[in-house]
């Protein structure tokens, strides 16, 4: 069974938004994009800068300082400088909270 942690009220994000999650000692950015949210590595796999603060657009986000861009939903390359894909973890929404799933 996949053990879930509330990370945060669903209101702290606005949509496009995005907050850095510490769980279970791995470093997470949650994003609320198009009214869903995602659960992704915090650091680019090219040169392992924050992702956070990278534009969030057609289910993508940007990183700010090179230019890769990776899918939300699974973490794909879709643009390089960047060649391996992220790590996602599992999101659940219940009313008003998010909660993530993170392997130990």
């Amino acid at each position: 069974m996949t053990e879930f942690h509330v990370v945060a009220a669903t209101s702290e994000l606005e949509n496009d938004g995005q907050m850095y999650v510490q769980l279970n000692g791995e470093d997470i950015l949650l994003c609320r994009h198009q009214d869903k949210f995602y659960a992704i590595a915090y650091f680019c796999s090219h040169e392992m800068y924050a992702l956070e603060g990278g534009m969030l657009h057609n289910g993508c986000i940007t990183c700010p300082y090179h230019g890769a861009e990776f899918r939300l939903s699974d973490g794909a390359v879709t643009a390089p400088p960047a060649w391996e894909d992220l790590k996602t973890y599992p999101v659940k929404v219940t009313s008003d909270t998010v909660a993530i799933a993170v392997n130990r």
